[in-house]
């Protein structure tokens, strides 16, 4: 995988902008996670007057060929047919974009499915979809340092055009299936508490993707694991380890990026194994109503701005959380201090 130069954020601010947010008129601390986040953006950005110039969403599509299992209640013709129907403006993350003013960009990272006549979605197809991860690796190390290159490149592309924040949803038939592989091998939580019901499983339904998930991570449990980009090969998907990518590049460049439901922290939480440094960058926006998403939160030190058990992925938790942030950095340009308000500072 190719390197990426991220940084702690430089601390040296810190004071600067506390005084800034003490002697907005208000009494201290009274816009409590505002103020909070206020702090993270104007560090990470390095300024007192912070922007979100641009804001991006990238909607990555891939397929899983642990589909195949009977994993999800969806079939994985699901996948290409909602990538064409972002394309309309037809979907739930095409209306929060449109609301919140994102540039929404719909990429092809590994559909099963020739998306090639759709000019609307990006062509960044590996393959399509990936191999069963139940009886061999999902990808080769090839495919994966492809995979980790385009998200890498759709930042650029954003971060040429102005973005200051990032969004990153994704669109992918069975994805819950390697987050929660991910979740319970790099937080050492039970397999079984890990494993929900996806895009609607019974309690059938999820029996049986526990007992696929089991074998799956038995096997792989007998095969060498020379490193820590193992078992994202093993079990990730394209459209996974392209917001890796993201992720980690977006860090690179001091991006605000904001990470939503179960699929995408499952990602953030991949990539503070490779670059602990890159949690610093990044807002966690929502808790969705996956089972075991607050437990993986948790593993990341991690408080959701929101709660409204969303469970539809696309990026859309964290495009409703977006305001919140939006009234964060308003707080820091537009209120007024005590002294041009000609307010007494009474602490």
């Amino acid at each position: 995988m190719r390197s990426f130069d991220i940084q702690p954020i430089d601390e040296s601010l810190r004071s600067s902008i506390q005084q800034k947010i003490d002697n907005l008129n208000k009494p201290k601390g009274s816009l409590g996670r505002l103020e909070k986040l206020a702090m993270q953006i104007c560090l990470i950005q390095q300024t007192l007057s912070p922007s979100l110039d641009h804001p991006c969403h990238l909607l990555l599509g891939g397929d899983h060929g642990i589909e195949r299992e009977g994993v999800s209640v969806s079939p994985r013709d699901v996948t290409w047919q909602q990538m064409i129907n972002f394309t309309r403006g037809g979907g739930g993350v095409n209306m929060f974009c449109r609301q919140h003013g994102f540039d929404l960009k719909i990429v092809d990272v590994g559909v099963d499915y020739d998306l090639t006549s759709y000019p609307a979605i990006m062509n960044r197809k590996i393959a399509r979809g990936t191999r069963n991860f139940l009886h061999e690796a999902a990808m080769s190390e090839d495919e994966f340092n492809k995979a980790i290159q385009v998200g890498a490149d759709l930042v650029d592309e954003c971060h040429q055009q102005g973005c200051r924040v990032l969004c990153i949803g994704e669109m992918g038939i069975a994805n819950t299936s390697p987050s929660s592989i991910w979740m319970h091998l790099f937080g050492n939580i039970p397999l079984k508490e890990c494993i929900g019901a996806g895009a609607g499983l019974n309690s059938d339904g999820i029996h049986h993707k526990y007992e696929v998930l089991s074998k799956a991570v038995a096997h792989y449990s007998l095969i060498p694991h020379p490193s820590k980009l193992t078992p994202l090969i093993y079990f990730g998907g394209f459209e996974m380890i392209a917001a890796i990518g993201a992720m980690l590049r977006a860090a690179e460049l001091h991006l605000i990026i904001l990470i939503d439901g179960f699929i995408m922290t499952a990602c953030a939480l991949a990539t503070c194994q490779l670059y602990p440094q890159a949690k610093e960058y990044m807002i966690f926006t929502h808790c969705g109503d996956e089972s075991g998403h607050q437990r993986m939160l948790e593993l990341l030190g991690a408080n959701p701005l929101i709660r409204l058990d969303l469970r539809l992925g696309e990026g859309t938790g964290a495009l409703c959380a977006f305001p919140i942030i939006d009234s964060a950095v308003r707080m820091m340009n537009e209120m007024n201090n005590f002294e041009n308000a000609n307010i007494t500072k009474y602490f």
